[in-house]
């Protein structure tokens, strides 16, 4: 079964640090790349970072450029968010999603699976 699992989310203050994580579920995870968007109430999803497969290239949002870094252990099918000086406007529900071809894309339409999201809650 193909799953993805996210954790790390949680109640944080402005200017702190948080980890998301998400563990795939397949053998395979190592060919593809990997995403995270969010999602704020009321407003449309929207891309974080994204990694390809090997994890060599990194791209981000400009809203979070410098300040959060996506990467990846293949070993363990896992691919993290590292989230720092934290904003109000970062609170959203944040999901992983894999891509299978390996290429890296901010475009969720191309995304093949999905996790069910975590909540970032970030108090001013």
């Amino acid at each position: 079964q193909v799953q993805l699992v996210e954790s790390g989310g949680g109640l944080v203050q402005a200017g702190d640090s948080l980890r998301l994580s998400c563990t795939a579920s397949w053998s395979t995870f190592s060919s593809y790349a990997m995403g995270w968007f969010r999602q704020a109430p009321g407003k449309v999803r929207e891309f974080v970072a994204t990694i390809i497969w090997s994890g060599r290239n990194t791209y981000y949002a400009n809203s979070v450029e410098g300040r959060f870094t996506i990467s990846r252990d293949n070993v363990k099918n896992t691919v993290y968010l590292q989230m720092t000086s934290l904003k109000p406007e970062d609170t959203a529900v944040y999901y992983c999603a894999a891509k299978f071809d390996g290429r890296a894309s901010s475009m969720s339409g191309e995304y093949d699976y999905w996790g069910q999201g975590t909540q970032v809650t970030v108090s001013s």
